[in-house]
């Protein structure tokens, strides 16, 4: 527990001095920043902020409520609660260096139904979602490169599967909501608002989530069994407290989406994964000369069992034939701290729309039992580039996950037996440069580059044998429409 303290003491720090660099104050005199441009900015940050208590859209970043679409798909019944929408989303992805090269297409079609308890069954504060995703495609990072973050949020085994159901109801009023039934935690724990520029994985579900927790955790493609209980107690701080199934595919050796391949496992006995946060919004109000920014502070608790990744449970360490099966762990846990801050408001008449936005994701978990166990992402979005296209969003990020201790300890064991691929990993890192420009309302096409070093951390597997990985420099392209 003195660890765990001392863990989160070191994020909060950490933190608090990102916060105090970016401190709106110190932009302040650098800006013109007239009365209107910023009432303008804070209502664009109320907007956001109105956002995030809505059903999400994974594909666009916008709720499922939104108007902001091509008008294509009819909804004749949305007057008496009854709203469907849809989304699609093609990358075109291409590997020009690294041990394997290539190209792929990947898609998903995302169909949603949102439906008003109160309008349709007088059931008052009651709403229903449920979203089913159609998956084709390849995978680059699966078939090409082997890293840990995939280069395509949406890289998936294809199939056609339900992806969220629940329903949610207010609790004495909006301030207090409480969701139920097959969930994702990505859409409202360890965001960030400032990365939508970017394509890769890591930048929605950190990849220290996703590589840790079993199956993934509950985010896409799988959701799972579970309950969020969300708390607004005023304009500035919110608290999210949710519990999972601990693991939304089961166990088993093969690919977790092949054990929940249509999404209708709706698991309830794999031990519990509960999350928690703590969100402060500042430079939300008319009265302040701050520009907007929130700061997050979180932490994942799993109740189950965990493989050592080092030892086995007789002694011996994984890498020796005399080894039995690992050793077993009880429990695991993680901590992770959020910053993001919007820099700069360029004048004009956009609604402040325009200027520089910056974020920084960090997060911990043990070494013994989690493969990745330090994580930092960051970027800088240039909001509206050109006063042309208020719009448009320029993005430059970069992502680091760092392999865990024990596992490197395994790699040095292996390499004393004379295994030479086995070298002992260090981080993967991702440089990212994306451009996100709306072609019309409903329609966005984004230009991607990527720059993946040392996938896996070192080496990456094939057909379950190591192989010694190279930098991989990815070209893609992703357009995103929503009907």
């Amino acid at each position: 527990m003195s660890e765990f303290n001392g863990r989160i003491a070191d994020l909060a720090g950490a933190l608090i001095a990102l916060s105090t660099c970016l401190a709106p104050d110190a932009f302040a005199q650098s800006v013109s920043t007239n009365s209107s441009i910023a009432n303008e900015v804070k209502k664009e940050a109320f907007k956001d902020k109105q956002e995030e208590h809505k059903p999400a859209d994974p594909d666009t970043g916008k709720s499922t409520l939104s108007d902001e679409t091509l008008n294509l798909l009819p909804n004749p019944y949305s007057s008496k609660g009854i709203k469907f929408s849809a989304s699609y989303i093609g990358d075109v992805l291409g590997n020009v260096t690294g041990v394997r090269r290539g190209a792929v297409y990947n898609g998903r079609l995302n169909v949603a139904v949102d439906l008003d308890m109160d309008k349709l069954a007088k059931l008052s504060g009651l709403t229903f979602h449920a979203n089913v995703f159609q998956i084709h495609g390849k995978g680059l990072s699966r078939d090409y490169i082997g890293n840990l973050a995939t280069v395509s949020s949406i890289e998936a085994l294809a199939t056609t599967r339900l992806y969220e159901a629940w329903f949610e109801q207010q609790l004495g009023g909006e301030a207090v909501t409480l969701r139920f039934g097959q969930l994702a935690a990505d859409t409202e724990f360890i965001t960030t608002k400032y990365a939508d520029t970017f394509i890769n994985g890591t930048y929605g579900w950190p990849v220290i989530t996703g590589t840790d927790l079993p199956s993934g955790g509950p985010s896409p493609p799988l959701a799972a069994v579970g309950a969020r209980l969300k708390g607004v107690l005023n304009q500035n701080v919110t608290v999210l407290a949710a519990t999972f199934n601990g693991d939304p595919a089961g166990p088993g050796p093969d690919d977790p989406q092949s054990r929940n391949r249509y999404g209708l496992n709706f698991r309830t006995q794999d031990g519990l994964l509960a999350l928690g946060e703590i969100q402060y919004a500042y430079g939300q109000s008319k009265d302040t000369k701050a520009l907007p920014g929130t700061i997050k502070l979180g932490g994942w608790y799993h109740s189950g069992r965990f493989d050592d990744l080092h030892y086995a449970a007789n002694g011996y360490s994984l890498a020796s034939p005399l080894a039995t099966t690992p050793r077993q762990l009880q429990t695991d846990y993680g901590v992770y701290a959020v910053a993001e801050q919007r820099v700069l408001v360029l004048p004009g008449h956009h609604e402040g729309k325009r200027g520089l936005a910056a974020f920084v994701r960090a997060a911990y978990s043990q070494p013994d039992r989690n493969l990745v166990t330090w994580y930092i992402d960051g970027g800088l979005s240039v909001l509206g580039p050109f006063s042309a296209r208020p719009d448009d969003k320029l993005g430059f990020g970069f992502a680091i996950a760092k392999i865990s201790g024990s596992a490197k300890a395994l790699d040095q064991d292996y390499v004393a037996a004379g295994d030479p691929l086995r070298i002992p990993r260090s981080k993967e890192t991702i440089l990212t440069v994306g451009y996100l420009a709306q072609i019309r309302q409903g329609w966005t096409v984004q230009p991607n580059i990527q720059y993946v070093m040392r996938p896996g951390g070192g080496y990456t597997f094939e057909a379950g044998q190591p192989r010694l990985s190279k930098n991989a420099l990815v070209l893609a392209v992703r357009s995103v429409t929503k009907f």
